[in-house]
């Protein structure tokens, strides 16, 4: 018969100060797991949440980012003339074309100095991108060399203050709105009127933006500019774009994660099993008793592997209790697609708690099962006779 699961937990509770060592060293490598978990999932969020499903974004083919891509002017007015897209209260066509490169700005944090986005969009954007609110300031007015920057990257760089000047290129660009995009990618950007900053790089675009009536449309939007001779670009779905960019850096963080949570797991198990084998140790005569009543090796083994669980589970949810200190902190790093600095907020999802505590309950399986075959092991009259 099974041993009950008090025995368990009274068992823990005697020798709380040897538990809770590899309660501490399960929760501490957990936490660290959760929170780079946490730190990739945040940077997804902020470039899945990027755009519209139902906007399609036109660059050049063999881009990696609109830093990169180049649309030329007659190739915008060819596609806007074969697609039929929707139309705003005005009755114009819902398209943007934008311009983007990246400027070199001091960190408030440091003083060293990063890649920041400035797109230069036309008076359509705000119609072609929903979700843009401004939270202080104005939007800025075309014609005039203002800027409006996102809320995030405005945190994080310095001389980017609403009513302030933004130096570039030997203009002086005052800032006069701040705006937030629902935690997307644009709020580590800062806009400014197209035909005011086009500046030496002439009458081009970096990308084009436009609603369709059906997503479905955005592929064959994709086959038509391929069938055209010398229009080397692609159509694909605005939102899409900017998850795929999330891809290489994400994968990184996630790989990091995998790699410390192996390397810290191995000897957060080892901690684990040294805190079973000294309980074990503690207990042989306790261990004697139990069998002498009837309980069978396998009723030891078991109630040892789940005293050991019990760790486990303890360690994983003190360690998400750790990470989730941080669900909300905002960071940056690097998109490698574009060479600029995103601002993103960690997010512990449910999924990165589930996956924690499963990881935690390995851990704790696998630090108790060595010991707990050995106290399966003992031999009854050996381990009464022990003192």
């Amino acid at each position: 018969m099974p041993l009950p699961l008090v025995y368990n937990v009274r068992s823990v509770r005697r020798r709380w100060p040897v538990a809770l060592l590899a309660v501490f060293g399960i929760a501490l490598v957990v936490a660290v797991f959760a929170v780079l978990m946490a730190m990739s999932q945040g940077f997804r969020a902020a470039l899945r949440g990027t755009g519209r499903p139902d906007n399609a974004i036109v660059v050049s083919r063999g881009s990696n980012s609109e830093v990169t891509s180049r649309v030329e002017l007659e190739d915008r007015s060819a596609i806007l003339d074969h697609l039929a897209t929707l139309r705003g209260p005005d009755g114009q066509l819902l398209e943007s074309g934008e311009l983007v490169s990246v400027m070199s700005l001091p960190r408030r944090s440091d003083g060293r100095r990063t890649n920041v986005v400035l797109r230069r969009v036309t008076p359509r954007a705000l119609a072609v991108r929903t979700g843009i609110r401004l939270t202080a300031g104005r939007h800025l007015t075309p014609g005039l060399e203002e800027v409006v920057v996102g809320r995030r990257i405005l945190e994080r760089i310095a001389g980017l203050e609403l009513g302030g000047i933004l130096r570039y290129r030997r203009r002086e660009l005052r800032i006069v709105g701040v705006f937030e995009s629902e935690g997307a990618a644009f709020e580590s950007e800062v806009w400014g009127d197209y035909d005011t900053l086009v500046g030496r790089r002439g009458p081009i675009l970096s990308s084009l933006v436009v609603r369709v009536k059906d997503p479905a449309e955005i592929a064959a939007l994709d086959r038509w500019i391929r069938l055209q001779p010398n229009m080397p670009l692609k159509a694909v779905s605005e939102r899409q774009y900017y998850e795929d960019q999330a891809g290489p850096v994400a994968k990184t963080i996630e790989a990091l994660g995998a790699l410390v949570a192996i390397v810290t797991g191995i000897g957060a198990v080892f901690a684990a099993m040294n805190t079973m084998y000294r309980i074990v140790a503690s207990r042989t005569r306790e261990i004697g008793t139990l069998r002498a009543l009837g309980f069978s090796r396998r009723a030891i083994l078991v109630s040892f592997v789940v005293e050991s669980s019990l760790l486990g589970v303890t360690g994983g949810a003190l360690g998400c209790l750790l990470a989730s200190t941080l669900h909300g902190f905002s960071t940056s790093t690097s998109n490698l697609q574009s060479f600029s600095e995103v601002a993103f907020a960690f997010r512990i999802t449910p999924a990165i708690v589930a996956s924690s505590m499963g990881f935690a309950l390995a851990m704790g399986i696998l630090g108790g099962l060595l010991p707990a075959a050995r106290a399966a092991r003992l031999p009854i009259a050996a381990a009464l006779r022990e003192s």
